[in-house]
């Protein structure tokens, strides 16, 4: 628990303990094996009820956690013979946009994804998460080197948007991301996205046009961040929490409204509690949708592709009209 959220406080009373168990156990050289036992168990229950009654603000906050795994992280753990690719040809090379050819499962891939920080410098080098112009015209790049091979495309969706400055603005990061949403609903290769930890805004939706959806457990995917949008409602960011919740941003909520096509569940205490068993989730549905992909002919996939965000944001007059998913090819 080196890292702790603010609604994790309830936890500290067992981590107290225990660590007073570790101390007296040194001291009088007693044997606490059974005690500390119990108190783990305790401490696992008791996050794993915290965890399973989070308030959409407090998903949020997990979907930010530091030590919560990143799209490098999960490359590492599952992606084979993984060969990073470089530069958008044009400017320069947008490093909190990752990507290049690997095998995953035996099969030959092209994984994209954005990529956080650790500590100041790395995050200073990849920009927090927020690509450049320059990220997304790698990324397309990419997209259409793996669409004249015929190799599918998988992407990890973990930023707070598109950066705002005036260089993305400069090199037309409006552009940058329109071209993406056009050019993705033309490959004729299988995508599979994931979001495994912010999904902001356009930012996100820049590699996020595909087949299927998935999102994990404690991770979100919004048209804006919370604090934007209280900042644009309430003109004060501290409705943040308001906002994630009128938002209807969490994992659940995308699966009711058929955005998201799998929610992939987490280890109790989230990602970041236990990595390993993350990633083997993360591959795991990866792997069943990919490999239900590939049996599709191409125009079913780009036909499939379409009505899936055709099928988005209907109305009916006076209510929210939830449509069917849309019908898979046999």
């Amino acid at each position: 628990m080196s890292y702790m959220l603010p609604f994790e406080k309830p936890l500290l009373e067992f981590q107290h303990k225990l660590d007073e168990l570790k101390k007296f156990a040194e001291e009088s050289n007693l044997s606490v094996e059974e005690e500390t036992a119990r108190l783990r168990k305790e401490l696992q229950a008791a996050r794993r009820e915290l965890y399973a009654h989070l308030t959409p603000w407090q998903e949020v906050m997990v979907a930010r956690h530091p030590l919560r795994p990143y799209t490098g992280d999960y490359i590492s753990a599952f992606v084979d013979d993984f060969t990073e690719l470089h530069g958008d040809r044009l400017v320069s090379d947008d490093q909190s946009i990752l990507g290049g050819f690997g095998k995953l499962n035996g099969h030959r891939v092209m994984v994209i994804g954005t990529q956080k920080g650790r500590d100041t410098k790395s995050n200073l080098a990849c920009n927090f998460g927020c690509p450049f112009p320059e990220g997304y015209r790698k990324a397309l790049r990419l997209m259409r080197l793996a669409a004249r091979f015929g190799v599918p495309i998988v992407t990890f969706i973990d930023t707070p948007g598109a950066f705002p400055g005036i260089e993305g603005e400069e090199r037309h990061v409006a552009e940058a991301i329109a071209v993406n949403l056009r050019e993705m609903f033309r490959l004729p290769v299988p995508i599979v996205s994931v979001v495994i930890g912010e999904g902001g805004s356009g930012g996100a939706l820049g590699i996020g046009v595909c087949n299927r959806l998935l999102i994990m457990e404690h991770a979100y995917y919004s048209v804006i961040s919370p604090e934007g949008c209280a900042a644009i409602l309430w003109k004060d960011r501290a409705y943040a929490s308001d906002a994630a919740a009128a938002l209807k941003l969490t994992a659940p909520d995308l699966m009711r409204m058929h955005i998201a096509d799998e929610l992939i569940p987490e280890p109790d205490g989230g990602a970041h509690s236990d990595p390993a068993a993350a990633a083997e989730k993360v591959r795991a549905a990866t792997v069943k949708h990919l490999e239900e992909l590939l049996t599709w002919p191409t125009d079913a996939l780009l036909d499939q592709r379409y009505d899936k965000f055709r099928a988005m944001g209907v109305f009916r007059e006076g209510e929210r009209f939830v449509p069917p998913p849309p019908p898979v090819p046999e």
